[in-house]
């Protein structure tokens, strides 16, 4: 806790003369500087705020977004699509790149709304920590632990921020059970509040006992001041709020709550700060606490299970399509996390789906919407291809030693739209921008022969997901639609001897989605049961893990 960020960063062992030993060590120097990690919370915990405060303490962004007050409202910079802005919640994904220190940051913004969570899935898949954002107020909600229960199914460490302590909300202690229990997690705080939910005066660093007293800023805009003291400068400055946070921290130091870097990184502990995102309190040593103990980038395993250790040569999965984000070009953006050997702009890669080269010629790092072109990076990374048309998301890049990463999970939709273009001479714009929202993710394209290609039907998670289709159709692809709802509720994967049966049965359809998989839609559950009774024979099946559902 408070340690200089510059130190914290694990040195890398001395150099030798031998050229090939130099470049690998080279390669692990630099993976060792890397902190990748997502923040992950129900919608309105302050996601985004925190994001952005995070930015601003790195000293990255002179201004934080998140201004009160409808007039003067600015939006996040994670927060790039007019539908972000225009509703102050995050839709899509974003990732934002920054030093701090030796130390260089991969901060991946999710979406909190559970209508997106098969975007947060996979930015789960490319990170190596993750932050668990907690409302003082309203602590575990469902999207929460529902983003937590694939970070445990993925052995991601969970550090967590209580936020909005600035505001009126449960007892601390009693926030800890409410982890304890529902999570499974023994919290080990870090810092621990001066003064009720409510009543934010500071913290308490239990790492030496001292109190960090914190003034508001007009707005939450800047960094907010910090001042040292010690015990018995706090004592005499808090009084009462003082000595409670003391007794309180006896109770914890009690019950054995204290942080074990081995047990974080197993999943057996959870490390907890106390925080205001939006008036940047706590903030700074929630930066600090994640470059000390989020774990460095580590060799990733194969689809087999094999690892690909960060020295053997370049490698990386896309884990995010988005078009869309540069208003002038109108390009398409692949994110891709490294996970071994160097990328170096310009290389020459191989597709691992087709077999085919891929020229990196575009090349970005990414800071919400803004980018650089970047020449070099390491494990850990997250890069954007422009204008990789060919990739999808899912797919592995290599070179030299072939390798194809685990395919990421496609959720088992449960709102379903018949599109249709509302202006026939739009036929091209609305054909691309169907395919771009299906290879992007936005919502998944099924087909079939009853309706024709050209009156897909769109499947989503969420209804809010067709919102963003209906907007960035028109807004983007100059292609407006309309969508016409149908009943179905539940997914099941099939296959082509299966298919006539399922599609006689009543309150039910056969779908093909994109990939070629075939999907038998159900009204209701209990239509699906008696068609199972009856014709057991037929094959349906989950489309999402057990473990995940």
């Amino acid at each position: 806790m408070g340690s200089d960020p510059v130190s914290a960063v694990t040195p890398a062992p001395p150099l030798s003369d031998d050229r090939p030993d130099r470049a690998a060590l080279d390669v692990v120097r630099e993976a060792r500087r890397r902190r990748t990690f997502a923040v992950i919370s129900h919608p309105d915990a302050g996601k985004s705020t925190l994001t952005e405060a995070l930015a601003l303490h790195a000293r990255v962004i002179g201004q934080a977004g998140a201004v009160h007050g409808k007039a003067g409202r600015r939006g996040t910079v994670s927060d790039w699509m007019d539908m972000e802005r225009a509703r102050g919640i995050s839709i899509t994904s974003a990732a934002l790149q920054f030093e701090y220190g030796d130390a260089v940051i991969n901060l991946l913004d999710t979406p909190g709304h559970a209508d997106f969570s098969e975007d947060t899935y996979r930015v789960l898949t490319a990170v190596d920590a993750a932050v668990m954002l907690i409302d003082a107020a309203k602590g575990l909600e469902a999207q929460t632990m529902k983003l937590f229960a694939v970070c445990r199914h993925r052995g991601i460490p969970v550090l967590t921020v209580v936020n909005k302590w600035d505001r009126p909300g449960k007892d601390a202690l009693e926030l800890l059970d409410e982890i304890a229990e529902r999570t499974g997690l023994t919290p080990t705080p870090l810092t621990w509040p001066v003064g009720i939910a409510g009543d934010f005066r500071g913290v308490l660093d239990r790492s030496d006992g001292s109190y960090r007293r914190f003034t508001r800023t007009a707005g939450g805009a800047t960094i907010a001041p910090e001042e040292a003291l010690t015990a018995e400068q706090a004592a005499e400055r808090e009084g009462s709020a003082w000595q409670q946070a003391v007794e309180e921290v006896d109770l914890l130091d009690a019950t054995g709550a204290d942080h074990d870097q081995s047990l974080f990184l197993a999943g057996v502990t959870t490390p907890v700060l106390f925080a205001s995102a939006v008036s940047n309190f706590g903030v700074g040593a929630l930066l600090d606490t994640l470059v000390d103990l989020s774990p460095a980038p580590s060799g990733q395993p194969d689809e087999n299970g094999v690892i690909r250790e960060l020295t053997e040569p370049f490698s990386a999965f896309v884990f995010k399509v988005q078009a869309g984000m540069d208003s002038a070009h109108r390009d398409r953006l692949a994110f891709i996390r490294i996970c071994s050997g160097v990328f170096e702009r310009g290389m020459v890669v191989t597709h691992a789906r087709t077999g085919r080269p891929f020229a990196t010629k575009y090349a970005q790092h990414v800071f919400g919407r803004e980018r650089e072109s970047i020449d070099v990076a390491y494990p850990g990374d997250v890069v954007g291809l422009v204008n990789a048309a060919a990739l999808g998301v899912g797919d592995t890049l290599y070179t030299e030693r072939p390798v194809a990463y685990p395919p990421l999970t496609t959720f088992a939709p449960e709102h379903f739209a018949v599109c249709h273009s509302r202006d026939t001479a739009k036929h091209k714009q609305f054909r691309k921008g169907i395919a771009q929202l299906d290879s992007e993710g936005v919502v998944q394209v099924l087909r079939s022969d009853r309706r024709g290609d050209g009156t897909p039907v769109l499947a989503a998670v969420g209804p809010m997901q067709f919102e963003v289709a209906v907007h960035r159709m028109e807004h983007e692809f100059g292609a407006p639609i309309e969508l016409e709802r149908l009943p179905y509720s539940l997914a099941l994967r099939t296959d082509e001897a299966s298919a006539p049966g399922v599609a006689a049965a009543r309150g039910a359809e056969v779908l093909q989605r994109t990939d070629g998989t075939l999907l038998g839609v159900f009204t209701d559950k209990w239509g699906l049961r008696v068609l199972q009774q009856n014709k057991p024979e037929l094959t349906l099946e989950p489309l999402v893990a057990a473990q995940l559902a």
